[in-house]
């Protein structure tokens, strides 16, 4: 069977093969471009929703042992409560993507918006127990990933490929704040008043957002009846794709938390996941009239490389962000409120690295370099976390985590920019979009394996030193108890000990995944950021750019 051609009829606009294949000389065009109001209005706006989106996605994780405690929950319960935020997140973004192909850019803006504020509103008046305000979490999830997702697509809609880095530091330095800025808020509201305070904040951004994206943001959409739109999904595939990675991801999830890796309630979803995933790619390729899913992002071992890169980087961003303040919590004693603060170090050196990234790539139009270099930095920062223990002198955890958050600055930039530089012109919208979910699913991914990662190798340490495992089963809430235990209880030091041996487990597996990605991106060629502008979804009153002459 051999596949069918890739359908024109939703790609982003349709561009002849010779407009693709010939050399274009727009340097000038591109070097003179300016945003308007229009086009500074919705960065204004995306990178508020983005600041929402980012500072819920970490704003729990030193509120964890709380919430284990308030609810009555475990270690586990208390994991999937950033889990099931991350894992639809991931899932929803391609198929949220293509519908925008379809519906327009600003109505599934407003509806990413909505669905993050109906989980908003289960998480924080509603929840009164772990499966609402899972519930909750999930329908945010939903939310939070077609905002991520739609914010990179638009972008690549209304912004030319070599001012994008410049402008779209606004956007990507609000995600890096709020991503950074989410335990010590979280840390500061469990404290001073109440954890729901959490997720009460997000309001103002929901009432901003529902303002100002049908305000400003008002690209062109096709005037087409809703029956002919309806009839362009494809309801299909995103029902086994989106089936097949969330069974997949929820298998990897409780395996070695949950269930035995080798037990049936692993295995079963992880095989089931797979197939369904393979069932979509399937019907992507052979059978779908306007797939979601476009086999032409993957043309190139470049494109292939540069993905997998967007997948660690979230991988080990978020699996970090996770354990660090779950570190000075659980072995430094510190309050919720001095772990948020102990991870600035990653902010004020994140922002400067991935703003002056975008500005030096802007200007050269070269980005290899940024990745190679971030990639190193990042290796060397996560190998360096090993040295973390009980006694580590302040000034060596501040310069590590500086240097880590150099790396994943420079790497938030250059494997954006990098993958948008890759892919074909009339792909531009959907690679901005695979790139957000890659970077996403590695998010996910990394917060499951670290889990994983940590409780397996607390709960082999302990087992060693003759404790019960079930502390590991319950490592969030016993922090607490530990807390209150005398310094000097040989119990108390053995459990430290444990702590500290499964802390430094996850820092191996992200100091190995960092070197996997370094190798990887020795795979990516060069290409030029000297690219037209050419989606259909422009600011209305805009027109494409012009050729060069």
């Amino acid at each position: 069977m051999t596949p069918r051609a890739e359908p024109t009829a939703s790609a982003d606009v349709e561009v002849s093969a010779l407009d693709i294949t010939k050399p274009e000389r727009v340097d000038d065009l591109q070097a003179d471009w300016k945003p308007g109001k229009q086009e500074y209005a919705v960065i204004g706006t995306l990178a508020i929703i983005s600041l929402m989106v980012a500072l819920d996605a970490t704003i729990l994780v030193s509120v964890l042992p709380t919430l284990a405690q308030d609810f009555g929950g475990t270690t586990t319960d208390a994991f999937w409560a950033g889990t099931s935020y991350l894992l639809t997140c991931a899932v929803c973004q391609p198929f949220i993507a293509a519908l925008s192909d379809i519906f327009g850019r600003r109505e599934m803006l407003v509806v990413s918006v909505l669905f993050f504020t109906l989980g908003t509103v289960l998480c924080a008046p509603i929840a009164k127990n772990f499966t609402v305000f899972f519930a909750g979490r999930s329908i945010q999830g939903i939310g939070g990933g077609g905002i991520i997702t739609m914010g990179q697509v638009i972008f690549a809609d209304i912004i030319p490929l070599r001012q994008r880095p410049k402008y779209f530091s606004f956007v990507l330095g609000a995600w890096a704040l709020g991503s950074v800025l989410g335990p010590l808020v979280g840390g500061l509201f469990v404290e001073k008043v109440f954890w729901s305070w959490c997720f009460y904040i997000n309001f103002p951004f929901c009432a901003l957002g529902f303002i100002m994206v049908p305000l400003f943001v008002k690209l062109k959409t096709e005037k087409t009846s809703l029956a002919s739109k309806l009839a362009r999904v494809d309801w299909i595939g995103g029902f086994l794709f989106i089936a097949g990675m969330t069974t997949f991801l929820v298998g990897l999830s409780w395996a070695g938390i949950q269930f035995q890796w080798r037990s049936v309630q692993v295995i079963v979803p992880l095989i089931l996941g797979v197939t369904g995933i393979g069932l979509s790619i399937v019907w992507e390729c052979y059978y779908a009239q306007e797939p979601f899913l476009r086999s032409s992002l993957f043309y190139s071992s470049s494109a292939i490389a540069a993905y997998s890169c967007a997948l660690f980087q979230g991988l080990i961003l978020f699996c970090a962000l996770y354990y660090i303040p779950f570190y000075f919590i659980a072995v430094r004693f510190s309050s919720p409120t001095q772990a948020g603060l102990n991870i600035l170090p990653v902010t004020c050196f994140l922002l400067p690295g991935s703003i002056g990234i975008s500005l030096i790539a802007t200007r050269i139009g070269r980005f290899r370099w940024a990745i190679w270099l971030g990639w190193l930095l990042a290796a060397i920062s996560c190998g360096l976390l090993v040295l973390f223990d009980q006694n580590t002198a302040t000034t060596v955890w501040a310069v590590v985590l500086a240097l880590f958050g150099i790396g994943h600055g420079m790497l938030l930039t250059s494997v954006n920019v990098g993958i948008q530089a890759i892919s074909r012109v009339e792909d531009a919208g959907r690679a901005a979009a695979m790139y957000a979910f890659m970077r996403t699913l590695g998010m996910s991914i990394g917060v499951a394996i670290g889990g994983t990662c940590f409780q397996n190798l607390m709960s082999s340490k302990l087992d060693e030193l003759g404790l019960p495992q079930d502390i590991a089963h319950n490592s969030e809430a016993f922090v607490s108890t530990m807390a209150a235990m005398d310094p000097s209880d040989p119990i108390r030091i053995a459990v430290l000990e444990a702590y500290v041996y499964g802390f430094h487990g996850v820092c191996w597996l992200i100091t190995g995944a960092a070197c996997v990605a370094l190798v990887i991106s020795l795979a990516i060629k060069h290409h030029g950021m000297d690219k037209i502008l050419a989606s259909k979804f422009l600011l209305k009153g805009r027109k494409r750019t012009p050729r060069a002459r």
